[in-house]
């Protein structure tokens, strides 16, 4: 796209809070496509993110990505600029991120490392001519985002996912009430956010589900006799991979034929593999690993269901609506989730997948049982789980929808 007398379009810039990260594709595949789109970006993140396995689409982007130290003379010159020209903007800043984050310690050292590192992305944003600024997650990002919108008066906006928004709400009031619009990735999430802000907030907040390119998803044969699960993210509590291992005793105890394949990484996975063991099912469960894109679809179009049984934890984690789910659905497998958050969104019970309980591990074994011994049912969810992601599940129209925001054009506060 370029601007109406022929000249590049400027860019949006994008903060996030690590970059590259493997299991958040979403922010990924949403430069990508702004940029296919005719917008061009500027990546920002907060910390750099070092792992072993990234993207091959992410390759190009990080030469690109304004990775900053905690702290070097860059910054702490570009500190001194905004103080010597800007004194009252800078420390006006200052003084909201230290009182509204005095309820969260993590929130308030987080904010304060990162304020530095603002200053010099601000400088930045300037010298590129940047028109916007856009914030992946309700916590730091959207924090510094807001900094950067004091000191410069560039407008922002940010999105608000899942344990972002749900653990911790510090400052939440203030980022909303100060950006130019907020997405939710869901009617849930907004429903969430004007109960803690107020409903004079309401005409700001508008919900953009997470898109994926239907088309880029390979359908899967879900005819099989054997139930092959596979669940897709970060091992950790609130993915709740124990529930469904659990779920899966069930399965055996029962004579059903089935097999489960984790895929991802994280601090779980050597309680996972020992849960595993004394259930007495580590010879039909598969720990994949940390896997590119192309792996996991390459995976997904194997399998004959997708299970997220997610749960909220005790420190306030909570889901939004994993797209993991969203791409088993583009593949035509059914879906088998925790009603939670906004999941029931995308896993309509008994239309696109069947829902159950956080935490009901009887309830997860009985669904599962029951997509195991009806072929037709998992043919019918699948189909209509593509349907749904493909009517309101779209890369192309929620970044269509994000551009129209950003561009100052109405969109619609609700999707449904």
């Amino acid at each position: 796209m370029s601007s109406t007398d022929g000249s590049p379009a400027p860019p949006v810039a994008y903060v996030m809070s690590r970059f590259p990260k493997l299991t958040e594709t979403f922010v990924l595949d949403e430069i990508l496509e702004m940029e296919r789109q005719g917008t061009p970006v500027e990546i920002f993140p907060l910390w750099r993110e070092h792992e072993d396995v990234i993207h091959p689409s992410v390759v190009k982007l990080v030469p690109r990505a304004h990775f900053l130290p905690g702290l070097n003379l860059e910054i702490a010159r570009d500190v001194g600029y905004w103080l010597f020209n800007r004194p009252g903007r800078l420390l006006g800043a200052l003084a909201a991120v230290i009182h509204d984050n005095l309820t969260s310690m993590r929130y308030l050292a987080g904010a304060l490392a990162a304020f530095p590192k603002a200053c010099t992305m601000a400088r930045r944003m300037q010298s590129l001519g940047v028109r916007h600024v856009h914030a992946h997650f309700a916590s730091h990002p959207a924090a510094v985002a807001f900094v950067i919108n004091r000191i410069t008066a560039l407008p922002f906006s940010f999105t608000a996912h899942g344990s972002d928004l749900h653990r911790e709400q510090a400052m939440l009031g203030r980022k909303v009430t100060a950006a130019k619009f907020v997405v939710a990735i869901s009617d849930y999430n907004r429903r969430f956010i004007l109960e803690h802000v107020g409903q004079e907030s309401a005409g700001r907040i508008t919900v953009i589900h997470c898109g994926v390119q239907p088309d880029a998803f390979p359908r899967a044969d879900v005819t099989s006799d054997r139930l092959r699960i596979i669940c897709i993210g970060t091992l950790h509590e609130v993915k709740g991979q124990s529930h469904l291992l659990r779920a899966c005793q069930g399965l055996a105890a029962a004579s059903v034929d089935w097999e489960c394949h984790l895929v991802g990484d994280g601090p779980d996975r050597g309680d996972l593999v020992t849960l595993a063991r004394e259930l007495g099912i580590s010879d039909r469960v598969c720990f994949h690993g940390s896997r590119t894109q192309e792996q996991v679809r390459a995976l997904l179009r194997t399998m004959t269901t997708a299970c997220a049984p997610s749960v909220p934890t005790a420190s306030g984690r909570r889901e939004g609506i994993p797209v993991a789910l969203i791409e088993a659905g583009a593949c035509g497998l059914p879906l088998v989730a925790s009603r939670l958050s906004g999941i029931p969104e995308l896993v309509e019970d008994g239309v696109t997948g069947l829902l159950v309980e956080p935490g009901d591990n009887i309830a997860l074994t009985d669904a599962l049982r029951r997509l195991a011994g009806d072929r037709m049912l998992r043919q019918a969810l699948g189909q209509r789980a593509r349907d749904r992601v493909c009517g309101q599940f779209s890369l192309t129209a929620s970044v269509r929808s994000l551009r129209r925001a950003i561009s100052g054009e109405a969109v619609s506060c609700s999707s449904s």
